[in-house]
C-alpha cells in the first residue's frame, strides 16, 4: 500500500486548508446574518435572501475538507497507537480547553458590564463553572461550533484502526467502503429516509477520512482532471440553490446536510480541482506564504471566530445593511481571528495553546 511517510510540506494541502476555513467563517457569518435578517417568503427572494440560500449550501463544506485532510495526511503512514494519540490529541485539546476558558471569562466580563445581553444565568463561582463547562458542551453563546473539536477527537481515536485497514488494503478496496458511504449518505442524509440494512458505521466523517485518502492517491482520470474537477462544483451549487429556492414555501431558507449527496459531489471537486489544478499550485510567493500562514492558523481561527463574530454582533449592534454588515463580520471572523492566532503564534509557550499546526 502506499506509504505517505514523506514530511515535506505539500501546498495544496495548505491551500485546501485555508479554504476550508474560509468557508467555515463564511458559513457562520451567512448564518448570523440570516438570523438578524429574520426572512420569511415574501423576502427570502430578495439578493440577500437569495445569497443566504447560496450560501448556506455552498460554503457547508468547510467542516468535511477538514476531516478529509486529516485522511490525506495522516493515513497510510508508520506510526503506532500510542505516538499518534499523544501527539495528535494534545494539539487539539490544549488550543480548544485555553479557549474554552478565555472566552468563558468573555463571557463573564461582558455579562457584568452588559448585563441586558443576557450571556451568563447567574454570577458567582458556580456560574462561572456552569459557563466553562457549557462552552466546552458546545451549549454557551457563540460555542456551538465547539462540537467539531468532539468529532475530531472521536475520529482520532478511531484512526488507528482505519490505518492499520489501509495500510493492508489496496485503492479498489477503498472503492468498495466509499460506494457501501455513497448509499448510507443517499438514505441517511439526502433522501432523510432509515436504510433498511444498518449502515451506521459507514457514515461520516469517518467516510469523508477515508475518501480524502483515496483521493490523494487514486489515479482514476475522473479525479484527476481540472475541468472535471470544477463541474463537480458548479454542477452540485446550481442543484442545490435551485432546489432551496424551489421549496421555500414549505421551508424557510433550506439547506442540504453536509452530508447530503450533493455537497459531497461538491468537496469532492475542491479537493480534485486543487489537486490537480497547475494554475492554483503555483502562485506567487507572496500569496502561497500567505495561504500557508492561514492554513498553519487554521484550527485556531476555527475555535475563536465564532466567539468574536457573536460579541462584536450583540455588543457593537452591527446593522448598517446586507452587504456593509456582510463585510464586517468576515473581517471579524476571517481577518482579525488569523491576525489574533498569528500574533499569539510569536509568543514562546502561549503558541502551544492557541492552535497552530
Amino acid at each position: 500500500m502506499v506509504n505517505s511517510s514523506q514530511s515535506k510540506r505539500i501546498f495544496y494541502f495548505d491551500a485546501l486548508r485555508a479554504v476550508a476555513i474560509l468557508f467555515v467563517v463564511l458559513l457562520h457569518v451567512t448564518g448570523h446574518l440570516g438570523e438578524m435578517m429574520n426572512y420569511n417568503v415574501s423576502t427570502i427572494y430578495s439578493f440577500s435572501g437569495l445569497f443566504e440560500t447560496f450560501g448556506n449550501n455552498f460554503f457547508k463544506i468547510g467542516v468535511d475538507l477538514f476531516f478529509m485532510l486529516s485522511g490525506a495526511l495522516l493515513l497510510g503512514r508508520d506510526w503506532d497507537i500510542r505516538g499518534f494519540l499523544s501527539k495528535r490529541i494534545p494539539r487539539i485539546a490544549k488550543p480548544f480547553v485555553f479557549w474554552s476558558l478565555v472566552f468563558s471569562v468573555m463571557l463573564f466580563v461582558v455579562s457584568y458590564v452588559i448585563p441586558s445581553l443576557n450571556l451568563v444565568d447567574q454570577h458567582g463561582i458556580y456560574g462561572f463553572l456552569k459557563v466553562f463547562w457549557d462552552t466546552l458542551m458546545f451549549k454557551a453563546p457563540g460555542s456551538a461550533v465547539y462540537w467539531f473539536f468532539w468529532t475530531m477527537l472521536g475520529v482520532y481515536l478511531a484512526m488507528p484502526i482505519l490505518n492499520k485497514w489501509i495500510k493492508h488494503s489496496e485503492l479498489s478496496e477503498l472503492e468498495y467502503f466509499l460506494v457501501i458511504w455513497i448509499v448510507s449518505t443517499l438514505f441517511d442524509y439526502t433522501l432523510m429516509v432509515e436504510c433498511p440494512v444498518k449502515l451506521s458505521y459507514f457514515t461520516s466523517p469517518f467516510g469523508l477520512v477515508v475518501l480524502g485518502y483515496y483521493l490523494r492517491y487514486t489515479e482514476r482520470k475522473v479525479f484527476n482532471n481540472a475541468l472535471i474537477a470544477l463541474a463537480l462544483i458548479i454542477v452540485p451549487a446550481i442543484v442545490m440553490f435551485v432546489y432551496s429556492c424551489s421549496v421555500v414555501d414549505t421551508n424557510i431558507l433550506f439547506t442540504f446536510h453536509r452530508y447530503a449527496i450533493l455537497p459531497i459531489i461538491e468537496v469532492i471537486g475542491v479537493f480534485c480541482l486543487f489537486k490537480t489544478s497547475k494554475y492554483l499550485n503555483n502562485p506567487n510567493d507572496f500569496i502561497k506564504r500567505f495561504v500557508s500562514s492561514i492554513a498553519m492558523c487554521s484550527y485556531g481561527m476555527y475555535l475563536i471566530h465564532s466567539q468574536l463574530i457573536m460579541v462584536f454582533r450583540k455588543v457593537l449592534h452591527v446593522s448598517f445593511n446586507f452587504t456593509i454588515d456582510y463585510l464586517i463580520l468576515f473581517f471579524v471572523g476571517f481577518i482579525l481571528s488569523w491576525f489574533i492566532i498569528y500574533i499569539l503564534s510569536k509568543i514562546p509557550y502561549v503558541n502551544e495553546f492557541v492552535g497552530v499546526k
